[in-house]
Formats: C-alpha cells, structure tokens, sequence
C-alpha cells in the first residue's frame, strides 16, 4: 500500500496570470504559500480475479469499474489510462477540508493522485516535473479550465514566487525570509469560511472570455506579486502587505462580475471594518475561504463579528506532495 498527499494552498497575489492564455507572451507571476491542510491518496493491490470487476475507485462516491474507461470520476481515469492501468489496482482518496473553497484542492488530488500511482510502480519523480504533469492531466486530458499555479504549489510546497514564463518554462523561487519575520507574517492572517462553494473551471470559463479586455489590469497583478515579494523580503513594514493585499482584490474583482457577490462584498468590509488592513477571496471567486491581514490583537474581533462562519487555524509553508506510508 502507498500513501501519499499533497497540500492546499494560499495563493495571495498574481492569480489569473497563471493561465497560459495569459502567460505566453506576458509572462505571469504568483506568491502563494502551501498550508498545513492536505488531500491524501491510498493505492494498493486489487485482486480482481475474485470479483467480478477489475479497478475501484473511491472519493464522495466508489466506483467498481471492469474497463478503467467506464470511470465516471474523469482524473482517476485519465490517470489510470496516462499510466496504462487497466486492473488490480484500487485508490481512494479523503482531504482535509471540503472541494471547491478556493484553496486548490482539485490540483492537490491530482498531484497526490500521480505521485501514489508513480509510488505504486516503484518510480520517484521530481516534483517540479510532478507538477507538469498534474497541468498536463488536468488541462489537456480532462480539459479543465484551471490554471498552473495550484499543481506548483501542491507538488513543491513551501512559499514561493512562481513565475510562468512558458508553457514549459515554470520558475520556482522560494522567499527568503527570516523565521522570526515569517512567523510575524502568519500572525497576521485570517482564513474565513464564507459557507459558499463552487466549480472554479465554470468561473473561469467565463473570466477567459474576457481576457483581451483584462490584459492591462493583469499585468498590474502580476507587478503585484513582485510587490508583495519586495515587501516579505525587506524592511518594510508587514502592513504594507495588507494594503497591497486590498488593492489587489479590487483589481480582481473588477476583472469579471461573477468573482465577488453581495454576500462575499458584506463580509469582506465587515472583515475591513473590524481591524483588516486588506484581504481577498481565495481561488477564482464565487466562494470558499476569505483571507483577511489583520493586526493579531484585532483577530479576536474578526472571530465574533463573522460567527458562526468558521475560522481556520492553519500553518504555512507545508511540504510539498510526499509519500507518507509505503509497505509491499
């Protein structure tokens, strides 16, 4: 039996430059941080000759399937069919927290889901080629509308800048901040359910239709990120961070009417109202998790004003996509 996972992610400047619809020819950029909130996947022998199916899979559902092709479940069979799996094997996957909140759970699947099939085989990949291949599933062979930051972050973990310089050409760089400085950092954030989930690929179906418009105020996303990179990195005060984390989410939120709604807006500047310097909605828009940046001594205050909406204690800078239990 393997056992792997792969971590959720927050991604705070430069999403919707991850996109190579964007990126080829602009080039993008995003600063995100893996957290301590994993997807797990299991992968152990199945003997199918004693039943009357050859591969089971199972997620919110179980599927026993005789051809890996009648998989309803469209990442299982890709990845069952890329890795040429047609029997005795069986996969299960849980995670830490609930699909569609903004947090990347859909590319940590994919990532912990072909790092226990390589496992599974006895081979090791790098993660950064781990992570092409999670953009290659989930982009080509399911045809997903999703970016290419998620699948980074779930295969390499840690805090990074992500540049998307090609479509081949991913750069990963990892922020050098003191322990004492990032610690301070993680004070300051906020994560808030808002109890709404949705599809991302459906948001952003309809984002990628407004492309040509929205060129300029992505290219201002991306300078964003390298913003928020300078002021991590340097002697300027973290508040500085949040303002710049509330100027980005307005330019995202300008970007396509279905990324905010009334009752996301309500939360957000009861968030400001109460002591946020700045925040945004995670993932591409609709619902899931707010993240706010927040004095530490004004936390106390977001907790009341948003319950019974649910907070999140989470750490950042998570490993990347591991296997945590292997037996023959």
């Amino acid at each position: 039996m393997i056992i792997t996972r792969a971590p959720l992610r927050i991604s705070f400047f430069g999403g919707g430059t991850d996109y190579p619809e964007f990126f080829v020819g602009e080039g993008g950029a995003v600063l995100a941080t893996a957290i301590d909130k994993f997807t797990y996947v299991t992968a152990s022998p199945f003997f199918s000759d004693l039943f009357d199916f050859s591969v089971r899979v199972s997620y919110s559902k179980a599927e026993s399937a005789r051809r890996v092709e009648e998989i309803e479940h469209k990442v299982f069979r890709e990845a069952l069919k890329l890795f040429g799996f047609q029997k005795d094997i069986e996969l299960h996957t849980v995670a830490d927290l609930p699909a569609f909140t903004g947090l990347g759970s859909s590319s940590s699947f994919t990532v912990a889901l072909l790092q226990a099939l390589h496992s599974f085989r006895g081979e090791y990949v790098p993660p950064l080629a781990l992570a092409y291949e999670a953009i290659d599933v989930e982009r080509r062979r399911v045809g997903d509308n999703v970016g290419c930051q998620d699948q980074v972050t779930a295969a390499v973990g840690g805090f990074n800048l992500i540049e998307f310089r090609g479509e081949d050409d991913i750069q990963v760089h990892r922020v050098p901040i003191s322990r004492a400085r990032l610690e301070d950092f993680q004070r300051h954030l906020v994560l808030v359910y808002t109890g709404i989930t949705r599809r991302a690929s459906d948001l952003v179906a309809r984002q990628l239709s407004c492309l040509s418009s929205n060129r300029e105020p992505l290219r201002k996303m991306r300078a964003m990120a390298e913003r928020g990179w300078d002021i991590l990195i340097g002697s300027t005060p973290l508040s500085a961070f949040g303002e710049l984390l509330h100027e980005a989410w307005m330019a995202k939120r300008g970007l396509e009417s279905s990324i905010s709604n009334a009752e996301i807006d309500r939360m957000y500047e009861a968030g400001r109202q109460k002591g946020a310097l700045g925040g945004k909605l995670l993932g591409a828009g609709g619902g899931g998790f707010l993240a706010f940046f927040a004095p530490p001594e004004k936390h106390e205050r977001l907790r009341e004003v948003f319950a019974p909406h649910p907070t999140l204690d989470f750490s950042i800078g998570a490993p990347g996509s591991e296997v945590i239990f292997a037996t023959s």
